[in-house]
């Protein structure tokens, strides 16, 4: 058992390294508080590894990865909808914010259960589980996992506390964009680069918007400077 306890743990944590699961991660503490994003996480990543050494160790059957993925992105679009529109609670009421913190732990587990159906570190985990002790491997794949993910909710929430709130909602919101047209597409076109191409299309018509936003406000703010100084000159007789 502790020989799949490390085995594991150390499988699932270089996997999710540079995976997407990492990238959510930040993206969640960007916004919410990192205990509830790891709570989330841990919850979701416990039953998601426990249905893989299910199938690994009991089942031995295919899940239909491919809806999953399209309810996962589905739901990805919607939490960049509602990231854009903003909570209308509010933490200085107390009984306001416990709502917050409860909708956000939910939207946290729910997204990353879903977006880790059928993704690579289940299907590492269901390998595993098929030679190895599967409590073991259920074990240490969902501390690996979380281990790994709490690297990426340290950096969400150092940078959270330096960037403007207009940066960090806008962002947020693009990056859950990102994920849900990755999803969709995996789920839509399985077996192929869609799902990664179609998330960096959307990431780079993101950043091309916001750097022509950027330049067409400075234009402007330099013409507006332009005609102060020509308005402030005194004429010559």
């Amino acid at each position: 058992m502790l020989a799949a306890i490390l085995l594991s743990f150390g499988v699932i944590f270089v996997a999710e390294l540079g995976d997407k699961s990492q990238l959510m991660a930040m993206t969640f503490a960007l916004r919410y508080r990192w205990w509830v994003v790891l709570g989330g996480i841990t919850v979701a990543t416990t039953l998601v590894h426990l249905v893989s050494v299910a199938v690994g160790h009991y089942l031995g059957v295919a899940l239909p990865t491919a809806a999953i993925s399209i309810v996962g992105g589905i739901a990805f679009l919607i939490f960049g909808l509602w990231t854009l529109r903003g909570d209308d609670l509010t933490d200085d009421e107390q009984n306001k914010a416990g709502r917050v913190t409860r909708s956000a732990f939910i939207a946290v587990a729910s997204a990353f259960f879903l977006a880790e159906l059928g993704d690579k570190t289940m299907l590492a985990t269901i390998t595993l589980a098929t030679d190895n002790d599967w409590i073991g491997v259920w074990i240490g794949s969902t501390v690996g996992m979380v281990a790994a993910d709490a690297l990426a909710i340290i950096v969400g929430s150092v940078l959270g506390k330096h960037l403007p709130d207009g940066f960090i909602k806008i962002g947020a919101a693009v990056l859950f964009f990102v994920f849900g047209v990755w999803l969709l597409l995996e789920g839509i076109f399985p077996d192929s680069s869609a799902g990664i191409i179609g998330g960096g299309v959307v990431l780079a018509v993101s950043v091309l918007g916001a750097l022509a936003r950027m330049i067409w406000k400075r234009s402007r703010a330099t013409d507006s400077d332009t005609h102060l100084v020509d308005d402030n000159r005194t004429p010559i007789d």
